[in-house]
């Protein structure tokens, strides 16, 4: 039987450092605030001068590469999951292509599933591997989320929380099981209590004309922060759930659990229901903030190069986030 397996993983993040400290000079909020409700110390966000969301993937990808002594030709595949690319359309695919040298060689697949989007990737990288399609598929989730935020009072509650950033894993094909299984859902009746309504085209002719647009509120995010809370800490903890009965796994076979950098309330919490100690579960959102598609691929790449992950060890990953969507995969290393 053909399974895919994850041979290499990389991650970027720009050098700028924001840190609470910061956040308090161009806003009414202090590190204490910050940190009690997000458990987040600092972020990084890009340099537009430097960074493109495109570029950032490409260095997390050349990272992969070299971990997985590949070279960018071996790559047959880019399936890659952001809400923030750097053109309307198209899509940072092709971007990521051309950044890599595959111009014309190879196709590239965007998808828009936020926080969710890079277990969404991972399990349709997954499904070409197994039809025989293709043997090594490049997964990248890449976020610029800084230069959309509100950096004042008023968008406080969303302007400490995200940092920008970029991971990537290559999946390869192989005769012995690495993604045992991935589980996908979504609910969109909650799509507007974590969304961004503009640039959206159901608009009238004259709202999308760049001379009319002068008022940018329905550009900046939009969280009802309650909501995402209530619904993810249960989401999360049934999508671990459903990942583990499929396998005939149970909770104490978890090695490491690589959740979605939402928020450290949220981690901690499934962490003290699932029962799992401080080193079965990786954050770092600590030092990133959440970086949405790019959150699952910088830990989990962080967290295999502190040897917190080793061969034969359960790795599951699980996330949720705007849509809503929810998600969930178990890997054998």
């Amino acid at each position: 039987m053909r399974y895919s397996r994850i041979i290499g993983l990389g991650h970027h993040v720009p050098d700028k450092v924001i840190t609470n400290d910061y956040l308090s000079t161009v806003m009414d909020t202090n590190d204490a605030w910050i940190v009690e409700r997000t458990g987040i110390h600092e972020r990084r966000w890009v340099d537009p001068a430097q960074d493109t969301v495109a570029n950032m993937a490409a260095k997390a990808t050349r990272m992969a590469l070299e971990r997985a002594r590949l070279k960018e030709t071996d790559i047959d595949f880019i399936v890659f999951a952001t809400i923030t690319p750097d053109y309307f359309f198209p899509g940072s695919g092709v971007l990521l292509q051309r950044e890599l040298g595959l111009d014309g060689s190879i196709a590239a697949l965007d998808i828009r599933n936020a926080c969710s989007g890079f277990i969404y990737a991972v399990s349709i990288a997954d499904q070409f591997i197994k039809t025989g399609m293709y043997k090594n598929v490049l997964v990248v989730g890449a976020e610029i989320q800084s230069t959309a935020l509100d950096i004042s009072t008023r968008g406080r509650n969303t302007a400490v929380i995200f940092g920008d950033g970029a991971g990537a894993v290559i999946l390869q094909a192989s005769d012995k099981p690495g993604v045992l299984s991935t589980h996908l859902h979504s609910d969109g009746r909650f799509a507007e209590e974590l969304y961004i309504k503009d640039p959206g085209s159901s608009r009238p002719h004259s709202e999308r004309q760049p001379d009319q647009i002068l008022d940018t509120t329905t550009y900046k995010v939009v969280m009802n922060g309650n909501q995402v809370f209530k619904h993810a800490v249960v989401r999360f903890m049934e999508v671990i759930q459903e990942a583990l009965d499929a396998n005939k796994l149970r909770k104490e076979d978890i090695n490491l659990l690589v959740p979605h950098q939402a928020n450290l309330r949220i981690s901690q919490y499934i962490q003290e229901k699932l029962a799992l100690s401080d080193a079965q579960v990786y954050n770092n959102i600590m030092r990133y903030g959440n970086t949405t598609a790019a959150s699952i691929p910088i830990a989990l790449s962080e967290a295999w190069a502190e040897g917190k992950i080793k061969e034969n060890d359960l790795i599951c990953l699980a996330a949720f986030g705007s849509g809503f969507t929810w998600a969930s995969a178990l890997i054998r290393w």
